[in-house]
This record gives C-alpha cells, sequence and structure tokens, in this order.
C-alpha cells in the first residue's frame, strides 16, 4: 500500500499542536531522558515506541476508564487508547524531530497508529500495546503490527497519513467523560481516509 500525506508539507509531521504538544515540560523531560539512552535516531525512535508500548497501557486493556487525548496527558497519567497512544508517541518523537505521521486501519472500529519517516520513506508502527495474539514490534524492515486487516471482513488500512489527528477521532476522545462513553462512540469509519 502506498502511504500519502494529506500535506506535502513535511515540516507539519514535526509541528506542535493541542493534542501532540511536544512543547510541554512533561513531554520534553520524557524525550530528554530516552534521548540520553540513545546512539543515533533510530535507537530514539525504537526506545521512545517501546516506553509507549510497552509503560503506557492500553485503557481499555487495563479497565482504566479515565480517557486521555492530548499526548502530556497520556505520559503523565499512564493511560491511553490507541490514538492516544499514538498521540503521545508521536509528541516524543516529533520532539527530536523525527517527522511522524497519524494514520489509521478500519476494524469494528478505527484503530490509530503512526507512521515514521527514515531514509526518505514512512515506515508505520503500532503502540498499542502486546498483550496475547498481539505483538507489535518496531520496525523499519516491513511493517510488524498489531493487526492486519481482513478485507473480505471489510477491515481496511487508510493510506492517508495526517499531520493532525483526524476530526472523528479527536471529537470521540474529547466528547468522552469516560471509557465506557468512548467504547460506545469510538468512529467506525473516517471520511476522507481515502484519496
Amino acid at each position: 500500500m502506498e502511504l500519502i500525506q494529506n500535506t506535502p508539507d513535511l515540516s507539519a509531521y514535526l509541528a506542535a499542536d493541542e493534542v501532540i504538544n511536544h512543547d510541554h515540560p512533561v513531554v520534553r523531560e520524557t524525550a530528554a531522558r530516552l534521548a540520553r539512552e540513545a546512539v543515533d535516531s533510530y535507537a530514539y525512535a525504537r526506545l521512545a515506541f517501546e516506553f509507549v508500548r510497552d509503560t503506557i497501557p492500553h485503557s481499555q486493556d487495563s479497565g482504566d476508564l479515565r480517557v486521555t487525548w492530548r499526548a502530556s496527558d497520556v505520559i503523565e497519567q499512564g493511560t491511553g487508547i490507541c490514538y492516544a497512544k499514538a498521540h503521545a508517541l508521536a509528541a516524543l518523537l516529533r520532539a527530536e524531530d523525527i517527522p511522524t505521521a497519524l494514520c489509521y486501519q478500519r476494524f469494528d472500529v478505527v484503530h490509530g497508529l503512526v507512521a515514521v519517516r527514515f531514509n526518505g520513506a514512512w515506515h508505520r508502527q503500532d503502540p498499542r500495546g502486546n498483550k496475547p495474539g498481539v505483538d507489535a514490534q518496531f520496525s523499519l524492515d516491513g511493517e510488524r503490527l498489531a493487526s492486519t486487516p481482513a478485507p473480505e471482513s471489510d477491515e481496511r488500512d487508510y493510506p492517508v497519513l495526517y499531520a493532525e489527528p483526524h476530526p472523528a477521532v479527536l471529537s470521540a476522545l474529547k466528547a468522552a467523560p469516560d471509557g465506557p462513553h468512548l467504547w460506545n462512540t469510538l468512529p467506525t469509519e473516517l471520511s476522507g481516509g481515502f484519496l
């Protein structure tokens, strides 16, 4: 599948905003701590991925009813669903000048992940968190995602790489007072997901 930037401006994939707030002190401190352990940007990207995947539980897996959506809140509170974890990973990567996009898949509901740009190409990564039957790994040599869509089941990959969260995703997160409400209002489709 060819991944398609929703904006040709690569600097958009380095920007900070309300959601991917890599200028926030908690994000900067976490990025700096991880960067001290890395020998280069590839090692940093892997460490940031593993930090989000392994130390921030997926809230639905853990039963945490809090809803986070801003990267700094995800890191500070240590919880989030796939979208929120993708926001946190994007912020950590952008904090160290690694272009990072948000991207999505469709299963029963829309699933969020990121794509990182290395060596002139985009590479999708899924920080949702491993569990029995899920073994997502950081990889620049072929995807190692949590799940692969089955087209015969009307599942799909969206090829668009977003510089900011898709509005349907952000609306669901912001409107949810708690996890149970969110589970019932997750988007099942993205408009504009195909070009």
